[in-house]
Parts: C-alpha cells; structure tokens; sequence
C-alpha cells in the first residue's frame, strides 16, 4: 500500500492548485515548510474542510456533506473508509499536542506515522520510516513559526522543506468541519481504550452533523463535541465474537459516562474548564453499530440526543 505521508502529500498538490478556489492561503516560510492556512487568517471554506478532512484521513476515507434527516435536516458531514485503522488511528487522530516555543497545536494527520512517538503506534504498527515528504494538520490558532517546523521536521526526520503543515482554528468553515469529520476515529479510539484490537474492523462508516460555525474556538470546541457526543452515528464491520460485542458494545457510546446528558461548554465549565479531569469515556459517538461478518449478526448501542446538539448549536 501507498505510505500515508505521500498519499497525504498528493492531495496537499490538489490543494495547491486550487487554493484560490477554496479560499487557502499557501506559502513557504523562513525554514522552507510548506504551509497551508485554511482556516486561521485565510476564510477557507466547505470544500477546503472536505479535503482537509480527507488528507487528515491520508487519502484513504472519502469525506461528503448531506442532509440528514434524522436529526432534522441539519447538514451533516458522513466518513467511510475500507483502512479503518490506518485511516484514522494512524492518521486522522489528533494524538499528538504541540506545544512549546509560544505555541500549541492539536496534531493530527500521517506526519504522526512519521515521528512514531505515541504508544499506540506499538498496538497498530504502521510507523513510517525514510518518507519523502511528511504532511500535519494542526488544530490552532496560529500558523506555526519557522521554529516550531524545524522541530517537527526533525521529529519526522525529513528536512523543513519536505515538510507540509495545514492549519486551521476551530471557528473557521475548515476547522469546524474536519473535527466532526471525526465520527469513527472516536469510536475506533474508544474501543482501542476498552483494550479491544481494532485490527478487526475492517470498515466503517460515520455521520455526525455539522454544527453552525461558532464565533470563537472555545464555544466551536463545545459545538463540535456536542455534534459527535450526542448525534454522531457510526457503523463498524468487523470480525469477532457475538458474545465479545455484545459485551463491549454498551461501553463505548458516550452515554456510558455520567458526564453525558449536558452540553459539553456545562461540563468544561463544571471542571473548571480542564480536559483532563472530564471523564474519558464520554468522548465517543453517541450510537453505535456493530455488524459481525462472521455471524452476519447487527449490535446497537447508545442513543442519539439531538436535542442536546440542537441547543448547543444555538447558544
């Protein structure tokens, strides 16, 4: 299979040629790094978050807007993949935290294959070693400086020039969209907390609907949880025990926290606004199926409350 970085680094091409259309700003800095802004001082847009979310996915999920009627006709923002795994563990979640220098980002995208830092790569694999050209998304507020590229080149092991970084802040067209274009990474990551080997999902498919652009990044982290916490859906095909799922299942919705039942802004402000001390369970989909190939048997857990979302959308 096609590495992750340069699946990922031929559709940062596409956006090149294209940023105009789609409202990116792109540009080398003083240490040779490509970077694309599609949503921090550029006005980016829905198309640019379709792709966004896409080379988050490293080309191997395809990324669409509907309508969807259950919750009300709200728009909504629908992922499927066939590379599960690869797709969104080892590359769409956000697992590594830049910080340092003056600066933070959320850092999600192939360029975590590359640097290979996080304990979940041991579970999963998929390390990428000698790659031509690493590709980030960074969740933030600013585009990251000369020096902040240098040393994530160097944690890729690639040059600053062969190193492409997309960013965009949570209340922009872009950065709103390629968050709730998380739907199956969060089911796939709780269930990989639950110590089940996700290995054995061999596809999936998520909605989630795609909340008002907010008017500053903290109520847009609020929005984008709700829409995942309390309407995102998600389907996983997988091989295993009827008995094993039925016995997982109820425990990876967010429902099976007790934090859940209240927009996410009351339960930040409840813990004095620290991530840490929210319960880790609540961050999953708010229902989800299970389709076994083996027994052709359908599990379904959780419960959609999009009302709770609704409400969040319009404060």
């Amino acid at each position: 299979m096609v590495g992750l970085n340069q699946r990922a680094a031929s559709l940062c091409e596409k956006m090149e040629r294209d940023s105009q259309l789609l409202g990116v700003a792109v540009r080398r800095n003083e240490a040779g790094t490509r970077v694309m802004d599609c949503g921090v001082h550029a006005r980016g847009g829905l198309e640019a978050g379709l792709l966004l979310a896409e080379i988050c996915l490293a080309g191997l999920g395809k990324v669409q807007l509907a309508y969807d009627g259950a919750n009300g006709s709200w728009p909504a923002v629908t992922v499927v993949t066939d590379e599960p795994v690869a797709a969104c563990m080892a590359s769409q979640y956000a697992g590594w935290q830049l910080t340092g220098r003056e600066y933070f980002a959320m850092g999600s995208g192939p360029f975590r294959a590359a640097a290979g830092r996080e304990d979940l790569f041991d579970a999963i694999g998929m390390r990428e070693r000698n790659v031509a050209h690493a590709v980030g998304v960074l969740e933030t507020a600013q585009l990251p400086t000369p020096e902040v590229c240098v040393d994530i080149a160097a944690a890729c092991r690639v040059a600053p020039e062969k190193l492409t970084l997309l960013a965009a802040r949570t209340a922009s067209h872009a950065g709103n969209l390629q968050i709730v274009a998380r739907s199956v990474e969060t089911a796939l990551h709780k269930m990989h907390e639950l110590e089940f080997d996700i290995r054995k999902v061999s596809n999936a498919m998520g909605t989630c609907p795609l909340p008002p652009v907010a008017a500053d990044d903290l109520a847009g982290i609020g929005r984008t949880n709700d829409a995942v916490l309390y309407a995102g859906q998600v389907t996983l095909w997988l091989r295993a025990d009827d008995e094993e799922l039925d016995s997982l299942g109820p425990k990876i919705p967010s429902c099976a926290s007790a934090d859940f039942g209240e927009p996410f802004a009351t339960i930040f402000e409840r813990y004095d606004k620290d991530f840490y001390r929210i319960d880790p369970s609540l961050f999953s989909p708010a229902q989800i199926t299970l389709i076994n190939i083996e027994s052709g048997n359908c599990f379904r857990f959780g419960q959609v409350r999009a009302d709770i979302a609704r409400k969040s959308f319009s404060g």
